[in-house]
């Protein structure tokens, strides 16, 4: 994997960003109704403790699942680098949202019981993910929880539809899930219920390992 420079870095960010302020109404309407049931029963399942729990929904969107986490009982932390992402989540799930990237981040040591990251994670180039990793891990109690979900794919990487993207496969995810300090508790391919190829999404269940 080639390093990015940070002028690259801050490019990735600010197009892909971009694409989703310019967009935010239309990809609420699109994705309010999506069933996603089974990402979030995944991730709820296998947090340790009862609620209200401290999540972070990473990439939350316009908040649709922060809200299923708030009606839930938990007590989640949504966060986003689109400004009217930030404004529509707040004002959807009536919860805390952070402006942050996910190349710039800022989160505080040991806070949540779990991290949802719902199809967010695959903006983040190769070369930046155990970085990125690396800080999801440190943000999560001990025990905790990391959900992912995202395209699959063979390794491909670059810009599409004015979004950056990382494709991976499953062998690949657990690298570099594994290398970071995870350890697997499942994982399935999205939707349900068809065949493999028609199944263009990644979904797996983490938990921080500790030392020793």
């Amino acid at each position: 994997m080639q390093p990015l420079m940070p002028d690259d870095l801050d490019r990735i960010a600010d197009l892909t960003l971009a694409h989703y302020n310019s967009n935010a109404r239309e990809f609420w309407i699109g994705t309010r109704d999506h069933d996603v049931r089974q990402n979030t029963d995944a991730f709820l399942r296998h947090l340790v403790g009862v609620p209200p729990l401290a999540l972070l929904d990473l990439g939350c969107g316009p908040g649709r699942d922060l809200k299923t986490f708030v009606d839930a009982g938990h007590a989640p932390v949504g966060l986003d680098g689109a400004e009217r992402f930030v404004t529509m989540a707040r004002a959807h799930a009536g919860c805390e949202v952070w402006q942050q990237n996910l190349l710039a981040l800022d989160l505080p040591p040991a806070r949540f019981d779990g991290v949802f990251a719902n199809a967010s994670l695959f903006h983040v180039p190769s070369a930046e993910l155990p970085r990125v990793l690396r800080q999801l891990h440190a943000t999560l109690k001990p025990g905790g929880v990391l959900f992912t979900s995202n395209p699959r794919g063979n390794g491909q990487e670059g810009w599409q539809a004015g979004r950056y993207g990382a494709f991976h496969d499953l062998e690949s995810w657990r690298g570099f899930l594994t290398t970071a300090g995870f350890d697997e508790l499942e994982h399935y391919y999205r939707p349900p219920g068809l065949p493999l190829a028609q199944q263009p999404w990644l979904a797996s269940v983490w938990r921080r390992r500790e030392p020793g």
